[in-house]
């Protein structure tokens, strides 16, 4: 007899052999002992996952004249081994990937009245029914509906999605769920021990993560595991069928990155790339191990809940030098890079700089101020405070004084101030860099942005347009130009990721041909560079700001004529430029 595949030779043949779908199984006994069973089902859910074995089981179980009292199939009698090899006519299994025209199911719908001949019902298992056409939907909407008593159909997808709601609305639905790793691990080990095969434990979890949740995906990787070595199932067998990492290099390189060790990091990654581990595969074990990690510091009690590693002494060393608002960084940085790798002919690239960015964020630690330097500040800073509330009284003397303004050098003081209290929690606002670009802006050139900013924000990445939902072009020129964001912390995240900057480099000289550098600033820092700028100008340009009358007296100029208006419309354009009074 030929080889048969172990997924085919280890098929459930009763309720109770399939694995992680009891919620179902239980039901369907139970409406088979009550009599209570349906004219029409949809079992939906992943591939794999026992949706066309417990249609059979189904079928044998309402037809076999043996069945027990937990309403399980003998598999013995005539009845029950015709279903299993497929061979009576009662039984009739359909794939719609294949037979989806409208003739095929008109046949259906032809020889539904006719009864059974050797079984009590006749039962239709459409296989993959989300590839109907719309005509062969709606022959057999009638029929799905209303079809005779000894009649039951059985509709299987992994895409529901795609059924019409009219059929969906005919149908008991059962959702199948993709099944646990353990429960994988247990059929596994359950049909290795009857196979007598020796193996080992931490191959098989291999195997069952891989599987992604699927028994079918996790027997057949199985097989290939055996057919490279049939005496045992090792580890190392396990990962090469599988392409994973294994658990120990993946702890050496998660190690080496929390140390800040960029260079044996890199090391490590190319270590199992020329092992033939594919770039996108190892980000996805990476953040599996990271999620683990945090997993256990939060929970410890819950290992059976990990999906990637098993619980050793290298895991748990490692997850105790890690810091848990790393994690959340991190988690952040490969889900970044696993998105980008997607469309990039070189993966490993972005996986490369995304660890060399992990480490170096290991290495930056917090302050940690004693408690005598919080009482005990230094004496330079004391000074400086000391200043500046010399200043404000001055400044509040002035005012009672009948003085009303402020003088340039106490603005400069209360402007230190603010900067002093806020710094390094705010964005670096490059004011060179805005004066040089406000100093050769036109409005031609901020137009032509403006015009194709929504375009722009298209061409983005959906976390990187998220960023810029509340900004905005204020200023361009020929070689710069100015986004104002509305919030700090937008800006900041922004300006401080180095592939945001590019991507819109590249988006503006696709869509307007010129090459800009990118300049970010918050909008308070916006609106201060942009007054301090158009009050420079109207000094620099020697303003006439009256002209004499024919009696003597002076008479404003229009407003058209101001220097500075004049500027600021120049600078940027007559329908953004306010002009109200003092």
């Amino acid at each position: 007899m030929s080889y048969r595949a172990m997924y085919r030779v280890w098929r459930s043949q009763t309720f109770a052999d399939v694995v992680g779908q009891q919620h179902i199984t239980q039901t369907l006994q139970n409406a088979i002992s009550q009599n209570k069973t349906s004219h029409a089902y949809l079992f939906s859910g992943p591939r794999g996952t026992g949706k066309t074995s417990v249609a059979k089981i189904f079928a044998k179980a309402i037809n076999c004249e043996h069945k027990n009292d937990e309403m399980e199939p003998c598999n013995t009698c005539d009845v029950c081994q015709s279903i299993t090899n497929g061979t009576l006519d009662d039984v009739l299994e359909i794939d719609a990937a294949s037979n989806n025209g409208v003739d095929e199911i008109r046949d259906i719908r032809d020889k539904v009245k006719y009864a059974p001949t050797r079984a009590a019902f006749k039962i239709y298992i459409i296989d993959e029914v989300h590839m109907l056409s719309t005509g062969a939907f709606n022959a057999l909407l009638k029929t799905l509906e209303e079809p005779p008593a000894n009649v039951i159909f059985i509709l299987a997808t992994t895409e529901p999605h795609k059924l019409p709601l009219t059929i969906i609305s005919r149908c008991q639905r059962f959702d199948f769920k993709r099944i646990t790793t353990a429960d994988i691990v247990g059929r596994m080990q359950f049909i290795l021990e009857a196979e007598k095969i020796n193996y080992e434990a931490e191959a098989l979890q291999v195997v069952g993560r891989a599987a992604e949740g699927g028994m079918r995906d996790a027997l057949s990787l199985l097989d290939q595991t055996i057919a490279y070595n049939p005496a045992e199932v090792l580890v190392e067998n396990a990962l090469m069928i599988t392409g994973a990492s294994s658990q120990q290099l993946l702890t050496e390189m998660v190690g080496l990155v929390t140390a800040g060790d960029a260079q044996g990091a890199v090391a490590t990654l190319i270590k199992l790339l020329n092992e033939g581990k594919d770039a996108t595969r190892i980000v996805e074990d990476l953040l599996l191990y990271y999620r683990d990690v945090m997993l256990y510091q939060q929970a410890p009690s819950y290992t059976e809940s990990f999906q990637r590693v098993t619980l050793d002494d290298a895991f748990i060393e490692v997850s105790s030098r890690i810091d848990t608002n790393l994690i959340y960084r991190y988690v952040a940085q490969l889900n970044e890079a696993q998105q980008q790798m997607r469309f990039s002919n070189h993966p490993q690239i972005y996986l490369e700089v995304t660890l060399v960015n992990m480490s170096q964020a290991a290495t930056i630690k917090p302050a940690v101020v004693s408690q005598d330097q919080q009482q005990a500040p230094d004496n330079e800073a004391m000074a400086d405070l000391q200043q500046q509330i010399k200043a404000m009284q001055q400044q509040l003397a002035d005012l009672n004084a009948g003085n009303g303004q402020i003088k340039p050098a106490d603005k400069a003081v209360r402007s230190t101030a603010r900067s002093s209290h806020s710094s390094g929690r705010r964005a670096k606002i490059e004011t060179n860099a805005i004066n040089t670009v406000l100093d050769n802006a036109t409005s031609e050139q901020l137009i032509l942005i403006r015009q194709n900013w929504s375009d722009i924000l298209n061409m983005l990445m959906k976390s990187q347009a998220a960023l810029l939902a509340e900004a905005e072009p204020v200023a361009a020129s020929e070689q710069a130009m100015v986004i104002k964001f509305k919030y700090d912390i937008h800006c900041q995240m922004a300006m401080g990721n180095a592939t945001f900057v590019e991507d819109m480099k590249a988006h503006v000289l696709r869509l307007t041909n010129k090459t800009l550098n990118v300049i970010g600033v918050p909008e308070d820092g916006w609106n201060a560079l942009r007054t301090s700028f158009i009050a420079k100008r109207q000094v620099n340009e020697e303003p006439s700001n009256t002209a004499t009358a024919s009696q003597g007296e002076p008479v404003e100029q229009p407003s058209s004529t101001n220097p500075a208006i004049a500027a600021a419309v120049a600078l940027f354009g007559k329908e953004l430029v306010e002009i109200k009074a003092d």
